[in-house]
């Protein structure tokens, strides 16, 4: 296995980085707030569209629940390649390249089949970057607190979360649903261009890690590839799973909104893009919260889940608007805090490894948890709102052996047989 970056900083060479830590996790900021105005964008409409094309509810949930698991699921393998090869950038630009054309193209759909084929498509790209994109992204973390960094990647990423969907609004209000597709090649266009400047700016961000770069490789006897994931990690990612387990993809929140008629299809965008202002914010508290008192701060996202069925699946508008707060400031959570802890419970040889299992988890868990949500939504809203608080506790109890430590270390040892 090949370690360059690490094994030229242990030599003492210089690095061709331009940017610092902070300017590097504020540019990637940048690459990813223009690619969610893309993607993000066209989630906020993705369970009305899929609806104008026959989708049923059930239809729903499990397309954007594939989704969500292909992101994650296929990262089994992502994940493991990225620390394989340490082909950082190239995986994360086509993994770009591949979500900022698959969207576009969702204007010339003109079948459900086609229509799935390109969400998932999309789903794919994020499967393809993420391993590597978060790798780097802890390596320039390593100093100013992996919370931090990530929670201000975070934020940056949902503020293009909150304009994606208020972009495609105003083009659904304009010409309606093809138009607000196909605009959004505009902004995918410059992450592309974005991210390559950023690779010619800061072609090793392995170097920003001092503690890698300072670890020794072998301390444990066997090759970095083969280094054990810590019990620990194991326990987080089932905790992790129980709880996405109950938590609703926005595809069966927007039907909801769409056939229900609670909201006009305009303002159904609108609603994602709150949620993704909430996201934000939430993002950059938790993140600070974890780096001064570590996993206990991610338990507020149990009860923020919980709420979401009270709030989001009524045909109330103010209660509808609330519950967009709610689910974006968990799924803020999920998608910063909970990427951050992987960094503090993995060996530094194995970190795109330990993203990949954690992430193929959580998804399997949302893949399954969205289908079935969106199956109790048609028969019975009782089911759904006893189905998630009923995961949520079961997570609680699943978190209590995590409490105690930041996060636990990588150089605990090892759950027998996992590797």
């Amino acid at each position: 296995m090949s370690h360059q970056p690490l094994e030229a900083a242990r030599a003492g060479k210089t690095g061709p980085n331009r940017l610092g830590p902070m300017g590097f996790v504020l540019t990637f900021g940048v690459v990813s707030m223009l690619a969610d105005v893309v993607y993000e964008g066209a989630r906020s409409i993705t369970g009305p569209f899929l609806a104008t094309l026959g989708a049923s509810a059930v239809m729903v949930g499990f397309i954007t629940g594939f989704g969500e698991a292909v992101a994650t699921v296929l990262r089994l393998g992502t994940g493991p390649l990225a620390d394989k090869t340490r082909k950082y950038w190239p995986l994360t630009i086509a993994g770009y390249a591949l979500t900022v054309i698959a969207v576009p193209l969702l204007a010339l759909a003109g079948s459900l089949w086609q229509a799935a084929a390109l969400v998932i498509m999309e789903r794919f790209g994020k499967a393809v970057r993420t391993p590597a994109r978060d790798t780097m992204l802890s390596h320039a973390g390593a100093d100013m607190g992996r919370g931090k960094a990530f929670a201000i990647h975070e934020a940056l990423d949902q503020s293009g979360a909150l304009l994606g969907p208020l972009l495609v609004g105003l083009m659904i209000a304009v010409s309606g649903y093809r138009l607000g597709f196909g605009v959004l090649a505009v902004p995918g266009a410059l992450a592309l261009i974005a991210v390559l400047l950023l690779r010619r700016a800061a072609p090793e961000p392995g170097r920003y890690d001092t503690h890698a770069i300072n670890e020794p490789v072998a301390a444990t006897g066997l090759a970095p590839a083969r280094v054990p994931l810590p019990a620990r990690f194991w326990w987080y990612s089932a905790f992790t799973a129980i709880s996405m387990f109950g938590f609703s993809t926005f595809g069966v929140i927007s039907y909801h909104l769409e056939v229900q008629k609670v909201l006009p299809s305009a303002l159904i965008p609108v609603t994602y893009a709150v949620s993704m202002g909430a996201a934000a914010l939430a993002a950059l508290a938790s993140g600070a919260l974890y780096d001064r008192i570590g996993l206990g701060g991610l338990l507020i996202a149990l009860p923020l889940t919980a709420a979401v069925p009270f709030l989001s699946f009524t045909a109330t508008p103010a209660l509808v608007w609330a519950g967009a707060v709610v689910w974006g400031a968990a799924l803020g959570i999920h998608e910063s805090t909970l990427r951050a802890a992987v960094a503090d419970l993995v060996p530094t040889a194995r970190r795109g490894t330990g993203y990949g299992i954690f992430t193929a988890i959580y998804g399997l868990a949302w893949l399954a948890g969205s289908t079935i949500i969106g199956a109790l939504y048609t028969a019975s809203y009782t089911g759904l709102i006893t189905f998630t608080i009923g995961t949520q506790v079961v997570a609680l109890i699943a978190f209590i052996p995590l409490l105690g430590s930041k996060a636990g270390k990588a150089s605990e040892p090892a759950e027998p047989g996992k590797s």
